[in-house]
């Protein structure tokens, strides 16, 4: 994009009371921010603008200069991203409702905050794999293929560990790994990642019934 188009798309927004997300259907990250927004009872203050990031569109990037989704514009007109950002952001908004997700201290915050980071760190794996699928055969890595298909076995597995630490509450930790486990559902199905997990299976089985999960599924 050229200077000249990047402030022209800065120009089109109008800045109001109203939150202007900029995300794609499929992306696990702005699903986990979705889903956030609806815990937080804030869907009715936020304008949602569907983006494909693979063709570079300019309102995405005069948020975000990296081209990924999710992307903020706050009321104020600041802009922020990526996901864990905008998740910290809303659930510290002041007309957020109910109990908060993310602790504000001590241990239970940092379990929180290491959860949303290995479910971070799934989706990327997951996102991986899923580019590396469409790529020519010519231009395919078997052997990076195979890593990060052994990475997301160890992923995984170590969800049900953190998980148990996490605070008996619904958080951002619970909710990240929800939307994770969601995405290997939705593009890897034969990572079979339930077959000898029964105990995260379970727990998925009910995370996945909460409106906020419903109301973001992807189509």
């Amino acid at each position: 994009m050229t200077a000249q188009a990047y402030f022209k798309a800065l120009q089109s927004f109008s800045w109001n009371s109203a939150m202007k997300l900029i995300w794609s259907p499929a992306s696990p990250y702005a699903r986990k921010v979705r889903v956030v927004a609806h815990e937080r009872g804030l869907t009715a203050r936020m304008e949602e603008t569907i983006v494909d990031v693979f063709s570079d569109p300019a309102d995405l990037i005069a948020v975000n200069p990296l081209g990924k989704v999710p992307a903020l514009i706050c009321e104020d007109g600041a802009m922020l991203y990526d996901s864990p950002v905008i998740c910290a952001y809303l659930d510290a908004h002041p007309a957020a409702t109910g109990p908060t997700l993310i602790p504000t201290s001590g241990a239970a915050r940092w379990n929180v905050l290491k959860a949303e980071a290995l479910a971070d760190g799934t989706m990327d794996l997951a996102l991986g794999l899923t580019l590396e699928r469409r790529k020519p055969e010519h231009e395919k890595s078997p052997t990076t293929t195979s890593r990060w298909r052994g990475q997301l076995t160890r992923s995984v597995e170590a969800m049900a560990r953190e998980i148990a630490v996490l605070p008996r509450q619904m958080t951002l930790g619970h909710l990240a790994i929800a939307c994770a486990l969601a995405y290997l559902d939705f593009r890897h199905p034969d990572l079979a990642w339930r077959q000898g997990r029964a105990s995260l299976a379970n727990w998925y089985a009910d995370a996945e019934r909460r409106a906020a999960m419903t109301a973001t599924t992807p189509r």
